[in-house]
């Protein structure tokens, strides 16, 4: 339980975007990186200290990987839990394989939340196109169904309308188990970027205010344009999360607000085991980035000050959108940051910008 010293390795799983952030983060601390990934031309080997290429079932070169390092940690939350499990018996490994769990299952994820008694859309198991018609009939159309596993960015997922035939529906995601969830009346898509520390103290950022295209998160904003009450009931359930996991690190947990009755309820979506896409702000708007935070609390460390400099927008760089980049740099108070990938693809997220506008004075 003891504190890293400066100089020590953290281990991260992934060699995206996250992973490239969070070895940047961590040089500036002093912490090393060694970034164990499948693929060669992951951006975050350009920027880490130490790397493997190997798959995540090569246990030979993760017994390696795990010797090099202090502790352990991920950018993606689909790393095979026998992966997670290998590892853990050899070093810590943060967050902790539960949270690793029960975030790669929608299922196991939405019971989790149902356990805290807190509020989700409806939703049914489904494991075969008989299933399927038994929750349509439960929860009704339009619905979506989605894989239980492995999606993201809109991926694995499909809306259900009237008329729509179910077996061939099923069919479409690949016969996988599924979870079928009622379509939610929503007013706005917010998000709490949080970290809780070793220690157990729990520090959040300002509610964010996402907006998607295309099921790919587009603008970000912060503080969300929400009740006060709801910033902070938000804030709460994303502590209560955190501690019923036993949670190290940054976790962002996904709601949506749904008007009601002159009020903002909130219901849980989805919860992020990781750095998220909707905190990517906090590396221009706030004290401490999400980025340095996590190294913070995987390595032990006090957790660093959420505040925000000001009102804050992050741009998403979605494919062709990165040859804009000069633009974006001759533009006053934009910050641009790009990934280094090397493929421009449709739907590919090649980087973002951030806009601060600082508070005024009192």
């Amino acid at each position: 339980m003891s504190a890293l010293a400066p100089g020590a390795t953290i281990g991260i799983l992934g060699g995206g975007q996250l992973a490239r952030m969070l070895a940047l983060a961590g040089a500036g601390l002093g912490l090393r990186s060694h970034i164990f990934s499948p693929y060669a031309d992951d951006p975050a080997f350009e920027v880490c200290a130490q790397k493997t290429l190997a798959e995540f079932t090569d246990e030979e070169a993760l017994a390696r990987f795990a010797s090099h390092v202090d502790v352990i940690t991920y950018e993606f939350e689909n790393v095979p839990a026998a992966t997670a499990a290998f590892l853990d018996a050899r070093k810590p490994v943060r967050p902790n394989s539960k949270a690793l769990a029960l975030t790669q299952d929608r299922f196991v994820e939405k019971r989790f939340l149902q356990e805290l008694e807190i509020e989700t859309a409806e939703f049914a198991d489904v494991a075969d196109a008989g299933a399927l018609a038994r929750a349509i009939a439960k929860i009704g159309r339009p619905s979506i169904l989605k894989t239980r596993r492995f999606g993201y960015d809109g991926k694995g997922q499909l809306l259900i309308r009237d008329g729509a035939d179910l077996a061939t529906s099923f069919r479409s995601l690949g016969g996988a188990p599924c979870i079928l969830e009622c379509v939610v009346p929503f007013n706005k898509e917010v998000s709490v970027v949080a970290a809780r520390g070793l220690d157990g103290a729990f520090r959040a950022y300002d509610i964010c205010e996402n907006f998607h295209e295309h099921h790919i998160l587009s603008r970000t904003t912060a503080p969300a344009d929400i009740r006060p009450e709801t910033a902070s009931h938000a804030i709460a359930l994303a502590r209560r999360i955190a501690e019923a996991a036993d949670y190290v690190g940054v976790i962002a947990v996904e709601m949506f607000v749904v008007e009601s009755n002159a009020s903002e309820r909130l219901l849980v979506n989805e919860i992020a085991p990781r750095v998220h896409n909707s905190g990517h702000w906090t590396l221009d708007g706030a004290v401490t980035s999400q980025f340095e935070q996590h190294m913070r609390a995987v390595a032990g460390w006090p957790l660093g000050s959420p505040r925000s400099h000001g009102r804050v927008t992050m741009d998403n760089i979605i494919g062709e959108e990165v040859y804009n980049w000069s633009r974006i740099l001759s533009e006053d108070g934009a910050s641009l940051h790009l990934y280094g990938k090397r493929e421009v693809r449709p739907g590919r997220k090649m980087g973002h910008v951030t806009r601060v506008e600082p508070r005024t004075p009192r």
